[in-house]
């Protein structure tokens, strides 16, 4: 998958969906990421977990999970958890097939130890390598539910951008759904943990989750001191040029690792900002998300504006896309590299 159908797959939560074009067509679906698969449909932004879409949608399948009767709620207490939308989702056994739909979720399960138990995904699921193997459920433009229910799943993780007659679809089969929406670094680890519930492989998540959070501390520790903090534009595309919002997981990786996200006053998630608006920010770092950390074009195009501080000193740094723009466990390895393109 190249770079424009490659980054329609790898943002954290929270990025916005602008226009419909962004599950998978367009440069918006290029530079937001993880973003979408829906059946071709004009997509809204995410809602925080508990709220919105996200909420609505888990709620609605609430009963048909929480509530199938005194038997099976006392049979499957072990094996549950609370997910993104607030909903219980609880099995009466170890989820045994997982169908995954987005890839940060499938990173997520192989990191909880339900690796071997995932039997579908959607394109662009390029890690671990195992991935390959897996049937392919859908798109950036496309869940085929007709694929999915073949797989016969127990257990289909999902997150907010999956439309509701698809998960209401899922969910008359008797299918249980887990909504996967972090919208803090914390929350990464929290859904392997969860993740690791369900499935019934609580050891290897709660030391998945371990490690996470020690990667994400051991950078913290190691990440500049500077006051006031570092400006920092992070580039998530060029043309447009798309950035993060302050409430952006990129965002709090960026105070983590003791900068400032000169566009955390903007509460779209993943706004377009104009050339006009870096130049006023007067950033002292750029940082770009590209493709295996490759230095993409657009980076050096601010070349052309040797008044902004970051070109002046020399401070413009790449970062792997597929480590910072999903919010799946290797997001904590983003987080060491970002730290060290503000701290280099």
């Amino acid at each position: 998958m190249g770079a424009v159908a490659g980054l329609c797959w790898r943002c954290a939560p929270g990025c916005a969906l602008l226009v419909a074009a962004v599950i998978g067509a367009a440069p918006a679906a290029q530079a937001i990421g993880d973003a979408g698969v829906q059946q071709k449909a004009a997509v809204a932004a995410p809602a925080l977990p508990g709220s919105g879409a996200a909420a609505q949608s888990g709620r609605a399948g609430a009963a048909v999970q929480a509530g199938a009767g005194t038997a099976v709620a006392a049979a499957s207490q072990r094996f549950a958890a609370i997910d993104d939308a607030g909903v219980r989702v609880a099995l009466a056994h170890p989820a045994q097939r997982i169908v995954a739909l987005a890839p940060h979720i499938t990173e997520l399960l192989f990191a909880a130890g339900a690796g071997s138990r995932v039997v579908g995904v959607v394109a662009g699921s390029n890690f671990p390598a195992e991935v390959s193997r897996i049937a392919v459920v859908g798109d950036a433009n496309a869940i085929d539910l007709e694929r999915v229910f073949a797989a016969t799943p127990d257990l289909v993780v999902t997150w907010p951008y999956t439309t509701s007659a698809q998960l209401a679809s899922i969910r008359r089969r008797g299918i249980a759904v887990f909504t996967s929406h972090a919208t803090t670094i914390d929350g990464i680890a929290r859904d392997i943990e969860a993740l690791g519930a369900l499935a019934g492989t609580e050891d290897t998540a709660g030391r998945a989750a371990a490690a996470f959070h020690a990667t994400v501390e051991a950078a913290r520790r190691q990440a500049p001191v500077a006051e006031p903090p570092l400006r920092v534009f992070y580039e998530i595309w060029g043309e447009p040029v798309f950035t993060v919002g302050g409430g952006h997981l990129i965002s709090q990786a960026i105070t983590l690792c003791g900068g400032r996200n000169v566009f955390a006053a903007l509460a779209t998630p993943a706004p377009v900002v104009s050339e006009e608006a870096v130049i006023a920010a007067q950033p002292q770092v750029i940082v770009a998300g590209a493709d295996g950390a490759r230095r993409p074009a657009w980076l050096d195009a601010w070349q052309r504006w040797p008044q902004i501080p970051a070109v002046r000193d020399g401070r413009l740094r790449v970062v792997d896309a597929d480590l910072l723009h999903r919010s799946g466990p290797r997001f904590a390895q983003g987080v060491v590299a970002l730290c060290a393109a503000l701290r280099d």
